[in-house]
């Protein structure tokens, strides 16, 4: 499987073939450990490019196989990470799953209460100009929150999309809040150089981050007008998925 593991740091998207074709090579592999570590590495890829429906649900299916196979022992109330993994692809990228464990169901359980945790969550952020943004005083508009760093690629190859998202659909009512624990100097250079339009919050002791549960970047969150919690994802993201979770808060090109 040195493909796999040569693509797991690759910056450039996989096509659909690609995935199901790792996800069909790694159901053959005997079970046990290692086939599971593969099976949980290709659901971060998938979930970092967009390889689209069939694909996810081949790494879905795959990662589903592999715990089937080698069970793993739960930890207080923390499922394994490959659980979690695995309730992700099914509540974030609308994946399906026949595997009925009660660590997957614990893991499900966890990703509701974070999420209904985000749905309540308010805030006082300072811009980079010094000036406080508090979200609930945005109801009313549909609003993309993004948390990103200057030093993470993903969350760069983003800001395109979600400059245009914030020019061509603010009289809409769309407000996009990008959202970093960074100095403001650092971020402000990053900003000015890229033309990066939307509005950039400081977050600096990440308190808003942890609020959101946010544990790896890049991070994205919708509300609809009423504030309520329509869309997220877990990691990169495409100007198709983009528009697609904007279309959930009933926001259309």
């Amino acid at each position: 499987m040195s493909e796999l593991r040569s693509i797991a740091t690759a910056t450039t998207p996989q096509s659909p073939t690609t995935m199901i074709k790792i996800a069909s090579e790694i159901r053959a592999l005997p079970a046990g450990r290692n086939k599971l570590q593969l099976a949980d590495i290709l659901a971060h890829l998938a979930s970092r490019d967009d390889p689209g429906l069939p694909a996810l649900q081949a790494v879905a299916d795959t990662l589903a196989q592999s715990l089937t196979e080698f069970p793993l022992s739960g930890k207080g109330d923390q499922p394994p990470m490959p659980y979690i993994d695995l309730a992700k692809l099914v509540r974030y990228e609308h994946v399906t799953t026949s595997l009925d464990d009660p660590l997957l169901a614990k893991a499900t359980q966890k990703l509701v209460a974070d999420d209904a945790d985000v749905e309540r969550a308010d805030f006082t952020l300072k811009d980079l100009q010094g000036r406080d943004v508090t979200l609930s005083q945005l109801r009313g508009k549909v609003i993309l929150i993004n948390f990103w760093a200057t030093w993470c690629s993903p969350c760069r190859l983003e800001m395109t999309d979600l400059n245009d998202f914030y020019s061509r659909f603010k009289s809409q009512g769309l407000v996009v809040l990008s959202i970093t624990n960074e100095e403001n100097s650092k971020v402000s250079s990053f900003v000015n150089g890229s033309g990066y339009h939307a509005p950039v919050l400081l977050d600096s002791d990440s308190q808003v981050a942890k609020r959101f549960h946010v544990e790896n970047l890049p991070r994205s969150f919708v509300f609809n007008r009423k504030g309520k919690l329509v869309a997220m994802a877990v990691d990169q993201r495409s100007r198709r998925q983009f528009l697609q979770m904007l279309a959930a808060a009933g926001l259309h090109p």
